[in-house]
């Protein structure tokens, strides 16, 4: 089973490293835009946090336009995610994805537990200094699409599919737009 190869690395230090994935990065078109090293490990809860969308310093995304997922801690709360086996050389690639310089998110280490109960450590990203804002249409499929494909429990994709997204109507990126039409191929 996938899981065993995350269940496997935890505790193993070498060229790869474990990311836990709740936003754009479920769908693996989005994750190896940047990161084509991501390989699935396994579908994973991280338990007492809710998850959210944001504007960094009130600013909406520019690629997304809307608000952009994020965690917090919630007592009582889960977020369902993807584990992504990662070499090391993408690490530089992926906080650049997530604005870790500019100081959009930053990195944490969290334990998650897989579906079969087996707990792991893996990077993640936070969001710092937002005002929650609802995700545009786009941003919210590609998260809906990332959790279809990779089997998250029904329960949160139906969660996921009630969040309401803002009324952003126009042009998201050329890049972007391919990854949407990418993944609804794939899950057609």
């Amino acid at each position: 089973m996938a899981s065993s190869d995350c269940e496997d690395h935890a505790g193993q230090e070498g060229e790869t490293f474990l990311y836990f994935a709740y936003g754009s990065n479920l769908l693996t078109e989005r994750i190896h835009l940047r990161n084509p090293s991501a390989v699935f490990c396994c579908v994973a809860r991280l338990q007492d946090f809710k998850l959210d969308f944001g504007n960094f310093q009130g600013k909406m995304s520019e690629r997304w336009h809307g608000g952009i997922a994020t965690i917090f801690q919630s007592p009582g709360d889960e977020v369902w995610g993807v584990v992504w086996r990662m070499n090391k050389s993408n690490i530089s690639s992926l906080d650049e994805q997530e604005g870790v310089k500019s100081g959009v998110y930053v990195v944490i280490e969290i334990k998650v537990s897989t579906q079969e109960g087996k707990e792991i450590t893996c990077r993640s990203y936070l969001m710092t200094n937002y005002e929650s804002a609802p995700p545009s249409p786009q941003y919210k499929k590609v998260i809906c699409m990332g959790a279809k494909e990779n089997g998250l429990p029904q329960e949160y994709q139906e969660k996921l599919k009630a969040i309401e997204p803002n009324e952003y109507k126009g042009k998201i990126s050329d890049e972007m737009e391919d990854i949407i039409k990418k993944g609804e191929s794939k899950l057609s």
